[in-house]
This record gives structure tokens, C-alpha cells and sequence, in this order.
């Protein structure tokens, strides 16, 4: 609970989609609720799966779980209030547990976008410097960069999170969004915001664009070695070794990044809409990239095979 001068503020209450007609509110959490198992089933066999087959444990895959540690996270962090609105009409969360989700949603959002970083390098050695590979880029050097990736978001968001603390709101208790986050926060302050706003614009413009600026140049650097590689099945096999990391890293950019620009150019997008982009660009990577790890990652792919087989063999075995 917060005293200001102003008001006195408990909870908050959590709009969800405006305008959504209550005859939609099941069919609207059952989805959720499917799209949070696909994300916490895929990415939980992920992580058990590298954990537990010792061929996997190469920079890699220690990269993709990683990843899929923040992708469970995320869905685990906003998923479950949004499915509990609209199967129990629970709109309401209490002060502090709006801003402990809000933490979370911009640490791992931030952090993903480091970690993603990392697997740019990653490839960026393996194509550049494919001999020095195994020595420049081993399982310590990856643990260090991804643990970088996790601190300094996690660092930086107490700030900000203090920082939308101080603010007295007596505007609306209103989230006109599916979760906490700092902007829908911020804006209910009845003071002026501006500072607020800056520096959550500035951290979040900084955890997008330094890593993807980053990828670009890795994978221009990356496409320029390719092109010099005689043979075209030499070019096309090199290429194929980023294609799991390339359409990870598009999934997570390309949709923020068309907001971002369609905001900068003036174009806006009505309260619904933005809502509904916003959720998708946020869980549907989350709960596809487990199926990504699995079917374009060759060495992910040969292991769940002969893990099928065998498995088919032995009820073979038994029925016989």
C-alpha cells in the first residue's frame, strides 16, 4: 500500500483487452491457458532435454536454454493473472505485485534481448573464425556473457521500478493493458512523468537497439564470408547452421521493431489493437521456439530421433 498526499492506492485493476464482450471471456482464456502450456511444456523439455543428453552441452544449446529460461519465465510472470481475469472475472492486483510484474516483465524482456546478443557471437565465431571456435567460445565463455546478460537488466530495472515508486497516483487505478508494465504505470501518476518516462524509453531503447545493432553487423560480417565461399553447397550448408538463430532473433525484433517505427512515424494504433499486438509479439516467440530448437537444430533433431527410435524399439521389443 502506498500514502501520498494525494490518495491512497491498494490495488490496481487490470482492464485486459478494452472492449471484449463477456460471451468471449471463455474461449479468450482457454486460448491463453493453451498458449502458456505450449509455452511451459516446450520450454521446460528444452532445458531438460540439453540438461540430460551430455552431446548437447556445447555453447549452443547452453545459449538456447538460456533463452528458453526467460521465455518460461515471462509467460510464467504475466500469463496467469491474464487467464485468472477472464475464467474468474480477477481483475484486481494488489499495489506491489503490480510493480514486482512489472520488474519482471522488462528484466526478461531485456535480458532476452542480451542473450540473443550472445548467440549472434556465437555464430559470428563459429562462421568468422571456425578453426579458434572451440577456444574462443567455450561453455565458461558463454555462462560468463549470458550471466552478464541477466545482471545488468536485473540491476538497472530496481531503478526504474524505485523510480516509478516515488510517483503519488491520483489519476486512476486503470491498467488498460494484460499486465504491469512501466508505461501503463507511470501514466497514472498525477505528477509530471517526463523524467519517469525518459528513463524507462532510454533502458528499453538501449536493450533493444545495442544488441540488435550488434546482429546486424555479426550477420553482415556473417553474409560477407559466406559470399566468399567457392562452392554453393559449401555457402548453402554454412547458412544453414544460422538459419534456427536467424528466424529466433526476426521473431523477437521484426514486431517490435514495426511498432516502435509505426509510434516514431505517427502512425497509432487504437487501445484494442495495441493490446493484442502487444501480446502477441511478446508470448507467441516464447512458445515457438522450443519447436524451432527441435526441428531446425540439427543435433536437437538427430538426438529426438534416435530417442524415438529407440524408445520404438523396445515397444517392439515388448509387444513381441
Amino acid at each position: 500500500m502506498l500514502y501520498t498526499n494525494m490518495t491512497r492506492i491498494k490495488d490496481f485493476f487490470i482492464v485486459g483487452f478494452p472492449g471484449l464482450l463477456p460471451k468471449y471471456f471463455g474461449p479468450v482464456s482457454a486460448l491463453l491457458l493453451v498458449v502458456f502450456l505450449a509455452i511451459a511444456v516446450g520450454n521446460i523439455f528444452i532445458l531438460i532435454f540439453v540438461k540430460y543428453e551430455r552431446s548437447l552441452h556445447k555453447p549452443s544449446y547452453l545459449i538456447f536454454c538460456h533463452l528458453a529460461l526467460t521465455d518460461l519465465m515471462f509467460g510464467t510472470v504475466t500469463l496467469p493473472k491474464a487467464i485468472s481475469k477472464y475464467w474468474f472475472n480477477d481483475s484486481i492486483i494488489s499495489f506491489y505485485s503490480c510493480f514486482a510484474q512489472m520488474y519482471f516483465v522488462h528484466f526478461l524482456g531485456a535480458t532476452h534481448s542480451f542473450v540473443l546478443m550472445v548467440m549472434a557471437l556465437d555464430r559470428f565465431i563459429a562462421i568468422i573464425a571456425p578453426l579458434r571456435y572451440t577456444t574462443l567460445f567455450t561453455n565458461t565463455t558463454v555462462s560468463v556473457l549470458c550471466g552478464i546478460s541477466w545482471f545488468m537488466p536485473a540491476s538497472w530495472m530496481v531503478a526504474v521500478v524505485l523510480d516509478a515508486l516515488r510517483l503519488p497516483f491520483c489519476n486512476s487505478n486503470i491498467i488498460v493493458q494484460c499486465y504491469c508494465d512501466h508505461l501503463s504505470i507511470i501514466n497514472l501518476g498525477c505528477e509530471n512523468v517526463r523524467g519517469s518516462t525518459v528513463l524507462g524509453i532510454g533502458l528499453a531503447m538501449f536493450s533493444l537497439l545495442v544488441p540488435l545493432g550488434f546482429i546486424i553487423l555479426s550477420y553482415f560480417a556473417i553474409i560477407v564470408a559466406v559470399l566468399r565461399i567457392s562452392s554453393s553447397e559449401g555457402r548453402m550448408k554454412t547458412l544453414s547452421t544460422c538459419t534456427p538463430q536467424l528466424i529466433i532473433t526476426c521473431l523477437y525484433y521484426l514486431p517490435r521493431c514495426f511498432v516502435y517505427l509505426s509510434n516514431f512515424v505517427g502512425f497509432t494504433f487504437s487501445a484494442h489493437i495495441r493490446i493484442v499486438v502487444i501480446m502477441l509479439y511478446s508470448l507467441l516467440p516464447a512458445a515457438v521456439n522450443p519447436i524451432i530448437y527441435c526441428f531446425k537444430t540439427k543435433d536437437i533433431k538427430e538426438n529426438l530421433k534416435k530417442k524415438f527410435f529407440a524408445s520404438k524399439i523396445k515397444m517392439s521389443l515388448k509387444t513381441g
